[in-house]
């Protein structure tokens, strides 16, 4: 794993000012935010910095208002949620450089915090101005980036600071890092990759990137269809991709001299009609389809086996669900499978990544979330490394 300089190596940082990159792009509903994940994911880094007596200055971006300042995208609206998972006050500055940032710095004491207005309110963030970040950088100490799941991308906020500061990456930045490393960096095997979701076309790169690196890859969802019609199997009415079924058949074959074993349901879940529990559901091989089914889960035989494989192997990296999970009873291969991998990893015999916006919901519907080794909460930037891409704000940080 190559090295990066995380907040043990941070000498005394009383009365230096830090600026802390965070997520803060939080989902609300009248006003307050329907959902503060991100904000206990960074509160470790911005308590441990405060605590330490530096003056924290929080950066982060809301919304997307495209380099112009947008009144209901200013990163005040979440400023009473930051409080609230801190337990402390903080102090709003309007602006991310210039004279009223540093009069503010004077006005804070050490180990008080300041959130900065949104960055994308200025285009240098999303163009990457190194103008803008010598501008944002010379009011700080010290940058540390706790926000993975804006890696991925290359903004000033997010990937310029690391040149013109001392670069450090925050507690949820490393344990992201570490986990990621532990899956597929320099993985325990056999490694095994569950990939689910709607369609094979989102996830091509990734397909591509695991099966030189994994021993074995699980495909569920709507894109096991595509699959399966490439290998001959007609799906009748359900989600496929008919015209990717060459790049599927590619991609098997890749598996094939990699040495990597893809795993296809062979008995499934149809019905005639995408609704809960319909009257015409029913369980059959793939091969008895008819041509008014759709497929709409993988079938217990299949994820029965598929936990067989699990058992077998020592690390698991997990994105998409098996089927159509948000309608019952279509989550129950995704409900199994996921509990088995939780049951294994409490065991400690594997070693458990999953990640993206929908695996996040799918295990926390299985109630299995807190099992995994690790939940990545990052849906881009998640997707990006499993596609084995360097991600430009990690790249920053390495020394």
């Amino acid at each position: 794993m190559s090295s990066f300089r995380t907040l043990d190596d941070l000498g005394d940082v009383t009365g230096k000012v830090t600026l802390v990159r965070v997520d803060l792009n939080l989902p609300m509903k009248d006003g307050s935010a329907t959902d503060v994940t991100r904000v206990e994911a960074v509160k470790p880094t911005i308590l441990e910095l405060a605590d330490k007596g530096a003056k924290v200055l929080l950066l982060a971006h809301f919304g997307r208002p495209k380099g112009q300042r947008h009144s209901t995208m200013s990163t005040s609206f979440v400023q009473g949620d930051v409080e609230k998972v801190l337990g402390k006050e903080i102090m709003f500055i309007p602006e991310v450089m210039g004279p009223v940032v540093e009069q503010s710095i004077g006005i804070l004491s050490d180990g008080d915090i300041g959130l900065l207005d949104n960055v994308r309110f200025w285009p240098g963030e999303e163009a990457n101005d190194p103008g803008f970040a010598r501008g944002m950088a010379a009011h700080g100490d010290f940058y540390v980036n706790d926000a993975f799941s804006a890696a991925h991308r290359a903004h000033a906020s997010t990937e310029g600071l690391a040149h013109h500061l001392p670069a450090y990456a925050g507690r949820a930045m490393e344990a992201e890092l570490k986990a990621l490393d532990a899956a597929l960096g320099n993985p325990e095997q056999p490694v095994a990759a569950v990939v689910g979701g709607a369609k094979v076309s989102t996830k091509l790169d990734v397909l591509e990137n695991l099966v030189g690196k994994v021993q074995h890859l699980i495909i569920g969802g709507g894109m096991a269809n595509t699959f399966l019609a490439a290998r001959g199997v007609d799906v009748g009415k359900s989600l496929c991709e008919h015209d990717l079924t060459d790049t599927a058949n590619r991609i098997m074959d890749q598996a094939d001299h990699a040495g990597c074993t893809v795993h296809l349901p062979y008995d499934v879940v149809v019905a005639k009609e995408f609704a809960a529990n319909p009257p015409s559901m029913r369980v059959c091989n793939v091969h008895e389809v008819a041509e008014d089914e759709m497929i709409l889960d993988v079938g217990p035989q299949a994820v029965e086996a598929l936990g067989d494989v699990l058992k077998t192997c020592k690390t698991l990296v997990w994105n998409g669900p098996m089927g159509a999970f948000e309608t019952e009873p279509f989550d129950a291969a995704t409900v199994a499978l996921a509990k088995t991998a939780a049951a294994l990893t409490e065991g400690g015999s594997l070693t458990s990544v999953a990640g993206g916006g929908d695996t996040v919901a799918a295990l926390a519907h299985a109630g299995v979330k807190d099992d995994f080794t690790f939940v990545s909460t990052a849906g881009g930037a998640f997707l990006e490394w499993m596609e084995g891409k360097d991600l430009p704000g990690v790249a920053a940080l390495k020394v």
